[in-house]
């Protein structure tokens, strides 16, 4: 009943099941646009995720790093640099999840600042998310549907990541360097074993995204393998954005069958430019992950829609679902005012769309 709920009350699929019925009225979806293979993978990667979380490697090498800090800027470019490796293994959901609220703890207590940390984190996290195939879902999305190989692939994200480490360094000369006392060292252990087997499990799904293997291999070796540790850990998984891919996918397969939808759309996306700023612009109203698979299907620029749908990120707070996750975790653990951080947030967000959309409209210029 749990995962059930938790489905139901999802407002993502919520929206994309009611934009789902009012497709059929138009037209009958085609099951061959379904992309089965970016189902498992993402299937895979939401269960593998949930074991990393179930045995606490984040957590680990938080703790570890932050104890190290001698003031309020090195903490912060430490959060910044853990949440960059995070968001390219675990997601930048995961990363904002665990990291927030270990930050405003740290920052109660010795009266550090709040709004410019936690925004770069959650920035940090997108930005790491997008260096790796599997880091978020539209990645994923990408590499099955243009069939992107992995050198390509890095060709596209490792310029990226540079504006991206650029950019945050940049903000972060923004922050008060504060003297604080070396904080306490937890007792948290990282299980051996079970972390190896569950990074093989991880590369096994990585696999069925390039293709190397049935990209139901990796979800179903991920499954049995959390079963097998607990399994509270399936309950845990996200569902829902599996199957908001599935409603994304019908409702792009109805709209390719209405001329005037494709003639539309297209006009738009006639060019790599126009690739780019049409997914940076799209981002901001519904999100990046929907944009992507929208817009995926109506061209082929793979590199500009990569390019834009992860810049898109930035920006408003449905330019990707992880900066709902950055406001919701800062008005629960955070220790001012939800309003005055929204504003903060959205300053800074749009002041980075803003500049690393430029570099990336000069990296697609002369790099890609």
């Amino acid at each position: 009943m749990t995962v059930i709920r938790n489905i139901a009350k999802d407002r993502v699929l919520q929206i994309t099941a009611f934009l789902v019925v009012l497709s059929l009225f138009a037209a009958r979806p085609k099951f061959s646009d379904i992309s089965f293979d970016t189902l498992w993978s993402i299937l895979g990667m939401m269960t593998v995720i949930q074991i990393f979380e179930y045995l606490h490697i984040l957590d680990y090498f938080a703790y570890r790093l932050t104890s190290l800090a001698a003031n309020s800027r090195q903490l912060v470019t430490m959060f910044l640099g853990l949440a960059i490796v995070a968001g390219m293994f675990l997601t930048n959901d995961v990363t904002v999840i665990t990291l927030i609220p270990l930050y405003l703890e740290i920052a109660k207590k010795y009266e550090l600042p709040e709004i410019l940390p936690v925004t770069l984190i959650g920035m940090a996290a997108n930005f790491g998310s997008a260096f790796t195939p599997f880091g978020n879902t539209h990645n994923i999305f990408l590499m099955s549907h243009y069939t992107i190989g992995i050198g390509q692939f890095f060709s596209w994200s490792i310029p990226l990541l540079i504006a991206s480490i650029v950019l945050l360094a940049g903000f972060t000369f923004f922050i008060k360097k504060i003297k604080l006392p070396t904080v306490a060292f937890q007792d948290i252990h990282i299980q051996t074993r079970p972390t190896i087997i569950t990074v093989i499990v991880a590369l096994l799904i990585f696999a069925g995204v390039l293709k190397l293997l049935p990209s139901y291999v990796g979800a179903i070796a991920a499954i049995l393998l959390a079963s097998l540790y607990n399994r509270e850990i399936m309950k845990k998984v996200d569902y829902a954005i599996v199957l908001t891919f599935a409603g994304f996918f019908v409702i792009v397969s109805v709209l390719q069958q209405m001329p005037w939808i494709v003639d539309f759309i297209s006009g738009l996306v006639s060019t790599d430019h126009s690739v780019f700023l049409t997914s940076i612009l799209t981002s901001q109203l519904i999100s990046n992950v929907p944009s992507t698979v929208l817009i995926g299907k109506f061209t082929n620029y793979a590199a500009a829609l990569f390019l834009g749908s992860n810049i898109g990120g930035l920006g408003s707070v449905v330019g990707s679902m992880c900066n709902l996750l950055v406001y919701k975790e800062y008005a629960t653990w955070g220790n001012g005012h939800a309003g005055k951080f929204l504003l903060g947030f959205l300053a800074f967000n749009v002041i980075g769309l803003v500049v690393l959309g430029c570099m990336g409209w000069l990296i697609l210029d002369f790099i890609y």
